[in-house]
């Protein structure tokens, strides 16, 4: 019925997810770290990703934010976490359902029906970016300047990586915080003028690439002017 890829390092939840999925009719795929999830998203295109959030190597969270920079897959969160803080900062990453463990298989059958019904049609963001002479890869989290790597923090790459899913449009300051720092965030222009600052040193003779339009926000593109 749908292609469903588990990112768990919990053996006994994986499997009895595996078996009671199967027996449904469902393709399961296993990640057990969330640098394998995110992989396996960019190469095995699930219909919809059930997540955990406490991953041996990548918080749960974090794993979302990435998947998010290039797909609209359905993503369904599993955590032993109840509060409200945690399920928001979820949610707030990309998360469509949150489910806390313990759960019931029927709940979590019901749940993969919304969102299955839910996903989007087409196609999605690809999952390298070419703006001119910089290539964005959403998948490995990194950027390539004339095929060298650029070394960015993690936020400078996620501001890099969403003004490159915008290449050549305007993105405004508001718009930028919201995604890049979450919904928590929209007057801290001057977060973005720090940032902005740090990318265009790295890039260095391409820092031009990175327009500011002042007063409304920035924009990413090869055209000098």
């Amino acid at each position: 019925m749908a292609r469903i890829l588990v990112v768990d390092d919990d053996r006994s939840l994986v499997r009895a997810l595996t078996i009671a999925l199967s027996a449904r009719g469902h393709d399961v795929v296993v990640a057990r770290n969330g640098a394998d999830g995110v992989t396996q998203v960019s190469l095995g295109s699930p219909d919809v990703v059930i997540l955990d959030l406490g991953l041996p190597d990548v918080d749960g969270v974090e794993v979302c934010r990435r998947i998010r920079q290039w797909t609209q897959v359905p993503i369904i969160v599993l955590s032993a976490a109840a509060t409200e803080a945690r399920k928001v900062t979820a949610l707030d990453a990309g998360a469509d359902d949150y489910v806390t463990k313990p759960f019931g298989m029927a709940e979590l059958e019901a749940r993969l029906r919304v969102a299955l019904r839910r996903a989007p049609a087409g196609p999605d963001t690809p999952t390298v970016l070419s703006v001119g002479r910089l290539e964005i890869d959403l998948v490995h989290h990194m950027a390539r300047l004339d095929g060298a790597p650029l070394d960015l923090t993690a936020r400078e790459f996620e501001l890099l990586a969403f003004l490159g899913r915008h290449a050549g449009k305007v993105c405004t300051h508001q718009m930028v915080l919201h995604e890049v720092w979450g919904s928590a965030y929209g007057n801290e222009a001057h977060y973005l003028r720090v940032y902005a600052h740090r990318l265009r040193r790295k890039l260095g003779d391409a820092g031009f690439m990175l327009h500011t339009q002042p007063g409304i926000g920035y924009q990413l593109s090869d055209d000098p002017g």
